[in-house]
C-alpha cells in the first residue's frame, strides 16, 4: 500500500554504511553466508563498495536481527565468545524490578559481567558524576572496538528507556580516534572525547536517582521492537539541529529559507543559531544535505515513485540535479541505488 505524502512527515535519519560494513566482521570470520544476510535485510551488497552510501534504521536493525539469528549470538560474532540469545530479555526482565536508575544500572552490569568475555562494564560515581565504562580484557581489534561501541549505545538506549526519558550525557569516550566513530555526537547527542583510556560515557550522578517506570507490559513491547526501538528513540527532539530539521522537513519541495529566515522562525538571532549548532558539531549546510539525503533514500524505496517525483518533492528543478547531488552525499546515482534497494525486496 502507498504511503501518503504528508508535509509534515518527519524523516528519520540514515545510518552510515561503515557500520554494516562493521557488524559484519564476525560474521565473515565464521564464514556465513554474509550475501544472504544483506539481502534478509533488503541492503544491497553493492553499497559495501561505496563508502558514502547509508542505510535505513529499519534496514539496519533488520540485518542485526539476521545476525543474531545465523550466529546466535547477541553480540554478532564480534567477541571471543558467544553472548546467549535471550539474554537481552533476561536482563530487562530483572532491571524493570527495580526502584532506581542507579539500581538497574547496577545489577545490569553485575549481569552482562558474567557473559561478556573480552571487556568488563562498570559503573563508578565520584564527586557528583556517574560514568560508564567497558574496560578490555583483550587487545582492542576492530570486532572487539565495534562490539564495544555498540554495546556502549545499545546500553544507553536501554537507560533512556528504563526512565522514558533521554538521560543527558557531559561526555562520550573513546580509546581511538576512527572516522568511524564519526557520527558518535549525533547518535549520544554528547561531546565525544578520543584517546580515552576505554570506551563509556559520563552523566550527572544525579540522574541515577530516576525512578523506572517500565513495567512487565511495556516490556513486552518494547522487546518485540529492540533493537530498532534502541537506535534513535529518545534523540533530543528539543536541540537546535532537531528544531531545525523538523522546520525543513516542512519545506522540503520548495526552496528551503536561509539561516536568518529560520532564526526568525526559532527566535533567535543568526549568531546564536551558529553558536547553538557548533556545540552540536553541525553545520546549517550539512543539515539541509543530510536531510534531503535521508528523504531521498526514504522515497527511493517507494516504487510508486519515479526519479522526477522524488527530485521534486525534494526541492530539486531537474532529475539530473538531484541524480548528481545524490551521487555526491552517497556516491552512488539515485537509479542504482533504488534497483539494488528494491531488488533485495
Amino acid at each position: 500500500m502507498a504511503i501518503r505524502h504528508t508535509p509534515t512527515h518527519s524523516t528519520r535519519h540514515t545510518i552510515g554504511i561503515q557500520h554494516v560494513d562493521q557488524i559484519l566482521i564476525g560474521a565473515r570470520a565464521r564464514g556465513a553466508d554474509v550475501d544472504a544476510l544483506l539481502q534478509r535485510a533488503g541492503i544491497s551488497a553493492a553499497l559495501l563498495d561505496a563508502p558514502l552510501s547509508r542505510v535505513t534504521q529499519d534496514q539496519f536493525a533488520a540485518l542485526i536481527f539476521a545476525l543474531r539469528h545465523r550466529l546466535r549470538d547477541e553480540l554478532w560474532g564480534l567477541c571471543s565468545q558467544p553472548v546467549p540469545t535471550g539474554s537481552f530479555a533476561q536482563a530487562t526482565r530483572l532491571l524493570i524490578r527495580c526502584r532506581t536508575l542507579g539500581e538497574a544500572l547496577t545489577l545490569g552490569l553485575r549481569h552482562y559481567r558474567l557473559l561478556l568475555a573480552d571487556f568488563v562494564p562498570r559503573l563508578h560515581v565520584q564527586h557528583g558524576e556517574a560514568t560508564f565504562a567497558l574496560v578490555p580484557r583483550v587487545p582492542l581489534t576492530a570486532s572487539v572496538a565495534y562490539a564495544q561501541r555498540a554495546f556502549s549505545f545499545l546500553a544507553y538506549g536501554l537507560v533512556s528507556w528504563l526512565v522514558a526519558r533521554r538521560v543527558p550525557l557531559l561526555q562520550v569516550d573513546y580509546p581511538h580516534q576512527d572516522e568511524r566513530a564519526s557520527d558518535a555526537p549525533a547518535l549520544f547527542q554528547a561531546p565525544v572525547r578520543f584517546g580515552a583510556g576505554c570506551t563509556g560515557w559520563r552523566f550527572e550522578a544525579r540522574w541515577l536517582e530516576l525512578p523506572v517506570v517500565q513495567n512487565e507490559q511495556s516490556l513486552e513491547e518494547f522487546l518485540r521492537q529492540a533493537p530498532a526501538s534502541l537506535l534513535v528513540k529518545y534523540r533530543d527532539q528539543t536541540s537546535m539541529t532537531e528544531r531545525i530539521r523538523r522546520i525543513l522537513r516542512r519545506q522540503l519541495a520548495d526552496e528551503l529559507p536561509s539561516l536568518e529566515a529560520v532564526g526568525k522562525q526559532l527566535a533567535v538571532t543568526p549568531q546564536t543559531l551558529r553558536r547553538r549548532l557548533a556545540e552540536e558539531g553541525q553545520g546549517y549546510r550539512a543539515i539541509k544535505d543530510d536531510l534531503r539525503r535521508d528523504a531521498a533514500i526514504e522515497y527511493l524505496a517507494r516504487p510508486e515513485l519515479n526519479l522526477v517525483e522524488i527530485a521534486q518533492r525534494l526541492g530539486f528543478s531537474e532529475a539530473s540535479t538531484f541524480h548528481r547531488a545524490f551521487k555526491h552525499w552517497t556516491g552512488v546515482a539515485p537509479g542504482e541505488y533504488r534497483t539494488t534497494r528494491l531488488r533485495e525486496h
